[in-house]
């Protein structure tokens, strides 16, 4: 009797204990597909490569591009009905095409403006400028100069 609980027991734990199985949707064709499509999960990665177990969003996705593909549809037509649902934000990647471009012309224009400005601080504070700057002063009367020290000197005089 003992042996027959030891066996069922161990028979529970494998069964609770048995690996996760991929899904059977992920082909290679529906993983083409969807590594071009957004995860709207909130875990930035592509339908294809979300990891989160049961998501709310790419395993729904996943089994929409395989029966679209299993009508027959192309990978482009799969895409067209995502962003018809979804707009472009459906896209993994913007478009490089339209208001779209800018999103991939917008990093270099910033580098180069950024260049820029550290280019023109360095030209405007360069030591050779700031010592032409401060060989452009006027000079101070040495008298002047002569009296100032002398009420420097009291002043420090009087704090000790």
């Amino acid at each position: 009797m003992r042996q027959w609980k030891s066996s069922l027991l161990l028979i529970l734990l494998a069964a609770v204990c048995l690996p996760q199985t991929s899904s059977e949707i992920m082909t290679p064709a529906v993983r083409r597909v969807a590594d071009k499509l957004a995860c709207k999960c909130g875990c930035n990665n592509s339908v294809g490569t979300c990891t989160m177990l049961q998501c709310h969003y790419a395993e729904p996705a996943r089994q929409k591009v395989a029966a679209l593909q299993a009508e027959g549809k192309s990978d482009d037509d799969v895409l067209k009905v995502f962003v018809q649902e979804s707009g472009l934000s459906a896209l993994a990647v913007p478009p490089t095409e339209g208001f779209s471009l800018l999103a991939w012309i917008m990093p270099f224009i910033v580098l180069g403006l950024g260049l820029g400005a550290i280019t023109l601080y360095v030209k405007r504070y360069h030591p050779k400028r700031a010592a032409a700057a401060a060989a452009a002063l006027p000079e101070v009367d040495p008298e002047v100069l002569a009296r100032y020290r002398d009420r420097i000197d009291k002043e420090v005089s009087r704090l000790e």
